[in-house]
């Protein structure tokens, strides 16, 4: 009855503190790191649990991952939430409190010592480690993938008491779903032998029965053996994971080839990761959201050592083993659940990742906290003093934990605090310079964007491409071109960098060029908003006006709301003559809205200078010319020149005489003398009392 008690007390506690130390997290967003392409911009999800998303689910790889599970669990929370983080967020976090409670009813139920799987536990749902799986709403495959494999070990656990064919179906079906929200585990039926060896001790027993092998095989005490057919259908549907996931990154160029990332090198990473791993799991400092490969080789004085440590804790592992199993299987579990995310198969371009270690550091705990319960014995000092240094651990990991969490606030706070930690780290520099790109901070980002372009020029891809639209908001058509042009070496279809390409190149007055590359993007996409639009307006600028209503007019199908289409039309009906056509496109013109001063300014100087518009279309072009140049602070000239001709055009000629002097004059200062001695002849008409009309 006592045991009962301090079972359920350690289960309230660990709730308790679990939800304490992820407390910050409801104030927490989504990053467009992976959230926005498995929640907040996937359709798929968006679109909740229809028929239609329930089949793409099992029937689709998407986001480089096989995981039918985990789609419809983000299809549910969006059915529950919408797409406010909060209800994401607090149910990743229900699950982690459920796995770590799981986990110790497991450890409990398998060695009998509550208190060192009380430790284990505890551990696992505080380390600062398990930040990124519980706080990253895109994360919610591992917990997911976690619940489900302590799931499948408990149903083992039941299985092994009285081992039948029915329980053993229960424990494929189990595994069966595991393998539906994370590739990783995979390596499941590996671990479920090391519990074999330890605690469940079945190689030690005579009689274990195996319902679904062979008797014959008992003959020469091969128990392992048996025990190991008896998780072959485990492993086969553990292949056909593999093979999938193998498909489907592949598919989507995630797996590197030997070039981009040669055989050595991984290697060489592989076993520096797992010391770093076990380093971070001791000490967990300077946690990243992103580790950046360092491309070492074998012949690197890290790897070596990384490596003789390796082979030296195996060895004492395994030698030790003999008489303290928990060392072996504790090593082993760490060591084996490693290998799909350790490097040697690369998915990405990451040298580790605090979330790999959500089941994996379950092995070095379990070394941890048997070796300290051996050591401790029935001694009551050695329990005070342990049990003093065990609260003192569990209450820093609350505080890490708090304060890792808040790094998740927003991209920028989690990217800001990755560039502190880490050095030449390509992907947080875009991610950060990402995030002040929207907050409109574009010299900061022009910063980060140059830094992750310079660390790695030949995958910056992202980079690039944003820093050259940065490029364009600065006025700096030359070096924007320069960035597009060096992208699409590399990656020739790259929409966007295509697209942007043929902005800049507009911008330096390279028309023929411009349409070529906007040919190119209508090519790659037709639907793309905005590019028809764009392009409309270059043919114009090239004095190719039939084209060009041809191209505005496509753009209008798509999108009757854009002012600039239709002022950009009536330019070009004006120059084929066709004067009716371009009053209407004027008049639709003027029915929108816009804040865009460039668009304002074209339609107050088509209405203004037209000699056909009636007094209304005047009146309009004086409202739209001094919005123009209100948002441009009444320092733009070309400007303030078509306002002084809406104005005489409206017969307000002592306002037209005033505007056009304060042009002139401005346009001396700039140093622009002909475009004052232009603006110098519409003034002499101003002051005889007559309008502007363009011929």
């Amino acid at each position: 009855m006592l045991k009962k008690y301090r079972v359920i007390l350690v289960c309230l506690v660990l709730a308790a503190a679990t939800l304490v130390a992820y407390e910050p997290v409801r104030h927490n967003e989504f990053v467009s790191y992976d959230d926005k392409e498995y929640l907040t911009a996937n359709p798929n999800v968006t679109g909740g649990i229809t028929r239609d998303s329930v089949i793409w689910a099992f029937t689709r790889s998407y986001a480089r991952n096989w995981h039918p599970l985990t789609w419809l669990s983000h299809m549910l929370d969006y059915e529950l939430f919408g797409l406010n983080p909060l209800g994401h967020h607090l149910v990743s976090l229900s699950i982690h409190i459920i796995n770590a409670l799981l986990l110790f009813w497991i450890l409990t139920n398998l060695t009998s010592s509550v208190w060192a799987s009380a430790f284990v536990a505890a551990v696992f749902a505080l380390h600062p480690l398990q930040v990124d799986s519980v706080a990253w709403a895109a994360e919610r495959k591992t917990v997911l993938s976690g619940l489900f494999w302590l799931l499948t070990i408990a149903v083992y656990i039941w299985y092994t008491k009285k081992p039948g064919i029915g329980r053993y179906i229960m424990v494929f079906a189990s595994f069966g779903l595991c393998i539906m929200t994370k590739p990783v585990v995979v390596t499941l039926p590996l671990v479920l032998l090391l519990l074999d060896y330890w605690p469940l001790n079945r190689l030690s027993v005579a009689d274990c029965r195996l319902p679904i092998v062979n008797r014959k095989l008992e003959i020469g005490n091969w128990k392992f053996l048996r025990l190991f057919f008896e998780k072959v259908p485990l492993l086969a549907l553990s292949a056909i994971l593999i093979v999938i996931t193998l498909i489907a990154q592949s598919g989507e160029g995630t797996i590197p080839t030997l070039d981009m990332l040669r055989l050595d090198s991984r290697i060489a990473n592989a076993f520096v990761a797992y010391i770093r791993y076990i380093g971070k799991t001791i000490w967990p400092s300077g946690l990243a959201v992103f580790y950046p490969n360092q491309r070492i080789n074998l012949l690197n004085v890290t790897a070596i050592i990384c490596f003789l440590l390796f082979i030296l804790i195996t060895a004492i592992s395994v030698y030790a083993g003999r008489r303290r199993k928990y060392l072996v299987v504790g090593w082993l579990w760490f060591v084996v659940t490693l290998v799909p995310m350790i490097g040697l198969v690369q998915a990405g371009a990451q040298s580790m990742a605090n979330r790999y270690m959500y089941i994996s550091m379950l092995g070095l705990l379990i070394i941890v906290a048997w070796s300290v319960k051996e050591f401790v014995g029935n001694r009551l000092s050695r329990r005070a003093i342990t049990a003093v240094l065990a609260i003192a651990i569990l209450s820093a990991a609350v505080m890490v934990t708090r304060t890792q969490v808040g790094y998740w606030r927003s991209e920028l706070t989690l990217f800001e605090y990755a560039l502190e930690v880490t050095k030449n780290n390509a992907i947080a520099e875009t991610n950060y310079a990402s995030a002040l790109f929207r907050e409109g901070r574009f010299r900061e980002a022009e910063l980060h964007y140059s830094n992750a372009v310079r660390i790695d020029p030949k995958y910056s891809s992202k980079a690039r491409n944003n820093l050259g639209y940065i490029f364009l908001r600065e006025g700096k058509p030359y070096e924007s071109a320069a960035c597009f042009t060096e992208l699409l070496k590399q990656e020739p279809n790259f929409l966007n960098a295509n697209f942007g390409l043929a902005v800049a190149l507009s911008r330096q007055g390279k028309y023929d060029e411009a349409i070529r590359y906007f040919k190119k993007v209508m090519e790659l996409d037709p639907k793309l908003p905005n590019a028809r639009a764009k392009m409309g307006y270059v043919l114009l600028m090239a004095k190719r006006p039939d084209e060009a209503v041809a191209c505005l007019n496509e753009a209008l199908k798509t999108s009757t709301d854009r002012m600039e289409v239709y002022v950009n039309l009536a330019i070009a009906y004006s120059q084929l003559g066709d004067f009716k056509q371009s009053i209407q496109n004027c008049n639709k013109a003027a029915e929108l809205k816009s804040d865009d001063p460039e668009v304002l300014n074209n339609l107050a100087w088509l209405l203004a200078t037209d000699g056909n518009v009636s007094i209304q279309d005047t009146n309009n072009a004086v409202k739209c010319a001094e919005r123009a140049c209100k948002l441009t602070g009444n320092k733009n000239i070309s400007f303030l020149d078509t306002l002084a001709a809406a104005y005489a055009a409206a017969g307000k000629f002592a306002e037209a005489k005033t505007t056009a002097e304060k042009a002139v004059k401005d346009a001396r200062v700039a140093g622009k003398e002909e475009l004052a001695r232009e603006i110098e002849g519409r003034l002499k008409l101003y002051q005889e009392g007559h309008r502007y009309i363009q011929k």
